[in-house]
Order: structure tokens, then sequence, then C-alpha cells
């Protein structure tokens, strides 16, 4: 009677503790519009582009979905950077391809610094070419609307 009462027990808290992670799980929408003028430094370039990235607050699955047009050649790379503010350059964070085409998806995992880069506005997307190979657009993760 005991060991029962202690196994309805143990597997009630374990039910409690799995809705409550359920329940502090989100999935947060971020966007960037890319361009010439948001580069590091600012370039002239006529191409624009779209970043859609989601992250799930609970496995750190961060997706992507980037767009771009107008470049001055076909793209070399594609990447997240970070950690930097608007004007600033910095490393990759998660590689998005070479010689991507557009639209150009796919998922990685951040470490817990990276997700707080993130969420601090501190990540950007930007999109190589040959005659840009430090980046021709670019744009600053922000919460989506």
């Amino acid at each position: 009677m005991m060991i029962a009462r202690t196994l309805v027990l143990a597997l009630a808290a374990s039910g409690a503790l799995a809705l409550a992670t359920q329940a502090g799980a989100e999935t947060l929408r971020y966007t960037a519009t890319l361009d010439g003028a948001h580069e590091t430094p600012p370039n002239d370039s006529h191409g624009h582009g779209m970043a859609d990235v989601t992250y799930d607050t609970e496995t750190h699955a961060i997706s992507w979905n980037v767009t771009f047009d107008g470049l001055t050649g076909p793209a070399t790379m594609a990447h997240i950077h970070g950690p930097a503010p608007v004007g600033k350059a910095a490393g990759v964070v998660v590689p998005l391809g070479m010689a991507p085409k557009s639209p150009t998806s796919g998922q990685a995992t951040l470490t817990d610094v990276q997700a707080n880069d993130l969420k601090q506005g501190l990540l950007y997307v930007n999109v190589h070419t040959a005659a840009h190979p430090a980046g021709e657009i670019r744009g600053q993760l922000t919460p989506a609307p």
C-alpha cells in the first residue's frame, strides 16, 4: 500500500514537472531586413533580402528562412554573425550555407550564450558575394512584430 502511494505521488510530481517545463517553453520569432546600407562598412548594393528566424527556448533550436535578390552576383555564402550591435562586425555563429540559393532554410542549435545574444539583439544575418566578400547585404535580427 505504501509503495503504491509513493509511486502515485512520484508519477504525479513527474507529470506536474513536465507540464511546468512545457508551459515555460516558447517559440520566439525574429526578422531582419537585409540591404547594403546595413553592412559594415555600408555599400551601395541594390541587393535586398529578408530573414525569418524562430528560436525554441526549450530545445535551443534556431531555424531560418532567408530570401535575397538583386545581388551583384551569386551568393558565395551566408551566415548568422554575432555578438555585435548594428554597425559592428562579429564572427560567424551559424553558417547558413556555401553558395546558397534563395530561399535558403535550415536549423541549428544555439548555446546559452548565443541564445542570450539573439534575445539581446546582437545577432545579424549577412549574405556574401564575390564582389563583396565581407558581406553584400546585412540585417540585424530583432523580435518580430
